[in-house]
């Protein structure tokens, strides 16, 4: 597992409680996480990452796996 994967999967156990998280698993869809998380999750893009979110990319496919949030943090940089 590649050191971004990882940060993204620690920043998510420390906030929910989510054991054996897949990293294609949609954490919104079985309701494991809602919009607020949503926003911590862009937040911890921007400042942990150091990625800027613009509004065009704040859609819940970008935020909805680990493997979504990896991709997405990759095609910013």
């Amino acid at each position: 597992m590649n050191e971004l994967k990882k940060k993204i999967k620690l920043f998510i156990s420390e906030k929910i409680d989510i054991t054996n998280l897949a990293d294609t698993d949609d954490m919104f869809k079985q309701g494991f996480v809602n919009s607020l998380f949503a926003m911590e999750l862009v937040m911890f893009v921007e400042n942990e990452i150091g990625v800027k979110v613009e509004n065009k990319d704040l859609m819940l496919d970008n935020f909805r796996s680990v493997c979504a949030i990896e991709k997405f943090i990759m095609s910013k940089k």
